[in-house]
């Protein structure tokens, strides 16, 4: 069950059901977009109910917390990706534990992460987050620094640079994110263009706008509240 008591299972057929109107009113298939489950705060039973019920991507915002719950749930075969904000003295950790880092936001990071991973003896993807509103409490590279830091992380041997990610401003009217996701999609196909690369992944949309990004293009949307319930309190 998830926190506010409702089936998890339940809670992910109708996501999909969205999913799949969403896709329908722009001429696309559902099957082309990714549920991305943000399991932060959640324990892992939550996250073995939703990979029981066909979920395969699961996000997490926090190393320390996913050190304490990967070990409970390493025998699934799913994709992890660490979502949140990365601390630079946390990259070897971060390499080791995810799959994806989903956040990569400056030159400095990168670097630390392709040397983490050149450890690791992997070739890491990653995801650059853009900044596109004027919150001070959000993270992400600046749309003017989004070419130079692309074209650095392109050039890192142990890095696969595989699209962008955005976290929008929170807007009661979801039609006012639209724009937002439609700039990072002009973004991406900017870099295609510049770099000559297919950058194929654009992340954006959560459990209140997944709609409206899937709409816009995006090719995997972060739902958390909306599978597992109200989330739960970090401790």
């Amino acid at each position: 069950m998830s926190a506010d008591g409702s089936s998890i299972p339940e809670n992910i057929q109708r996501v999909r059901e969205s999913m799949s109107r969403a896709a329908e009113l722009v001429g696309r298939r559902a099957e082309e977009i990714t549920l991305v489950a943000v399991s932060k705060t959640f324990p892992a039973e939550a996250i073995r109910d939703a990979f029981a019920a066909g979920v395969r991507h699961f996000g997490e915002n926090w190393v320390q917390e996913w050190e304490s719950k990967q070990p409970l749930v390493a025998d699934l075969a799913a994709t992890w990706h660490l979502i949140g904000h990365l601390q630079s003295n946390k990259a070897r950790r971060a390499a080791n534990l995810f799959h994806r880092v989903d956040s990569v936001e400056s030159a400095p990071l990168a670097q630390k992460l392709d040397a983490a991973a050149a450890a690791e003896g992997k070739r890491l993807q990653i995801l650059i987050e853009v900044h596109l509103g004027d919150e001070t409490t959000k993270s992400g590279v600046a749309e003017a620094e989004l070419p130079g830091l692309a074209e650095g992380v392109a050039a890192l041997a142990h890095l696969e640079l595989r699209g962008l990610m955005t976290i929008p401003p929170f807007f009661e009217n979801v039609n006012r994110v639209r724009p937002y996701f439609h700039k990072l999609r002009e973004l991406r196909d900017g870099l295609n263009s510049r770099l000559g690369c297919a950058f194929p992944v654009l992340s954006m949309g959560m459990s209140h706008d997944f709609e409206i990004a899937i709409e816009e293009g995006a090719t995997e949307i972060r739902v958390g509240s909306a599978l597992f319930g109200a989330r739960q309190v970090k401790v």
